[in-house]
C-alpha cells in the first residue's frame, strides 16, 4: 500500500479505528496526550510518537480523533501540532465532531499553510468504530475526498463528500439531533407502555416493524429494557454535539425548537451524574419524571 499514516487522538473511537488502518496495511505514526494508548498500539505494530508534529513529519496523510473544537485546533494548528511537521501537500483529515465555524477556520490556516484539510466527522460510537462501520460525512475538495477515499473504506461503511469545509460538521449535528430527538421519543414512548402496565419489551417489538422503526430504535430500546446504560456513545459526548448544533444555529438565526428541549435535557443529565452512561440513558430522564421504570415484565 505504500502511504504512511500518522493518527493524533487514541480515545474511545480513536484507538480501534487506528488498529483498523494498521488491519489495512497501513503504516501507522500515533500520537496521544496519553501514553498508554500509545504503548498499545506499538504492539500492533505502530510507531509511537512525542508530539503530532513528529507523527505527521513522517507520514503523507494525518488523521486527528480528538474531543472537540478547541482540541482539535491545538493538534492541528497550535505549538507542536500536525501543520508544524506536514509538508506542502500534507492532508489532514480530522474526523473529530466539532463546530463547523472551527473546521472552517482550522481549514483556513491550512490553505494557508499549503496542506490540505477535509473535516470528516462520523456516526456509529464504539462499536462501529470497532467494526470498521462507521458512517463518514466530508467536508472539502473532491480531490482530497479521492485521496482519503481508501482510508474511509476501511473505517467505515460509507463516506459521503458533503460540500466545502465544515460541511461534513453541519452533517454531523443533523445526524445528532435526529439520533437525539428519537431516543428521547423511544423513552417517552415506552415510559408511557410502563406506566400503563404494558410489557416495554413488547411495545418495542411491534413498532419495530412499522413506520417507527428506525436503527436508533434497534440499538437503543434494548438497552433501556435491559437497564444497560453502558456507553457505545456517552452521554456528555452528545451534550457536546448539541450545543455546536445550538451554537450554529444561533450563527444561523435558525431556530430549533426540539434540538433546544433537547439540550436541556443533556444538561440534566449532565448535573446528575449520567454523563458518562450511553445516551440511551435519556430514559432515566423521563423515567424520574414519571416515577416508573422502564423494564421488562
Amino acid at each position: 500500500m505504500g502511504q504512511k499514516i500518522a493518527f493524533i487522538g487514541l480515545g474511545i473511537m480513536g484507538k480501534p479505528m487506528a488498529k483498523n488502518l494498521i488491519s489495512g496495511g497501513y503504516e501507522l505514526y500515533v500520537y496521544d496526550l496519553f501514553p498508554d494508548p500509545v504503548a498499545e498500539l506499538e504492539k500492533e505494530g505502530a510507531t509511537g510518537c512525542k508530539s503530532a508534529a513528529e507523527a505527521s513529519s513522517n507520514a503523507d496523510i494525518t488523521v486527528t480523533m480528538v474531543q472537540d473544537g478547541p482540541q482539535a485546533e491545538s493538534a492541528i494548528t497550535g505549538e507542536g501540532g500536525v501543520i508544524e511537521g506536514a509538508a506542502k501537500g500534507h492532508l489532514i483529515v480530522d474526523m473529530s465532531s466539532i463546530a463547523p465555524g472551527v473546521s472552517q477556520r482550522i481549514g483556513k490556516v491550512c490553505d494557508e499553510n499549503g496542506v490540505n484539510f477535509l473535516d470528516a466527522p462520523v456516526s456509529g460510537g464504539e462499536p462501529f468504530a470497532i467494526s470498521g462501520d462507521l458512517a463518514i460525512m466530508v467536508g472539502g475538495s473532491a480531490e482530497d475526498f479521492e485521496v482519503a477515499k481508501p482510508l474511509f473504506d476501511i473505517l467505515g461503511k460509507s463516506s459521503i463528500l458533503c460540500g466545502a469545509h465544515g460541511a461534513g460538521q453541519v452533517t454531523k449535528l443533523a445526524n445528532q439531533i435526529c439520533v437525539g430527538a428519537n431516543i428521547h421519543a423511544l423513552a417517552e414512548a415506552l415510559t408511557l407502555a410502563a406506566k400503563s402496565g404494558v410489557n416495554p419489551e413488547t411495545v418495542y417489538k411491534a413498532i419495530a416493524g412499522g413506520l417507527a422503526g428506525s436503527n436508533v430504535i434497534n440499538a437503543k430500546a434494548p438497552m433501556m429494557v435491559d437497564r444497560n446504560f453502558e456507553p457505545g456513545f456517552r452521554i456528555e459526548l452528545h451534550y457536546k454535539d448539541i450545543n455546536n448544533a445550538m451554537e450554529a444555529a444561533r450563527d444561523l438565526d435558525v431556530p430549533l425548537q426540539v434540538t433546544s428541549n433537547l439540550q436541556q435535557v443533556l444538561t440534566s443529565l449532565m448535573i446528575q451524574g449520567e454523563g458518562k452512561s450511553d445516551h440511551s440513558a435519556i430514559a432515566k430522564y423521563v423515567e424520574q419524571l414519571a416515577g416508573v421504570e422502564i423494564k421488562k415484565h
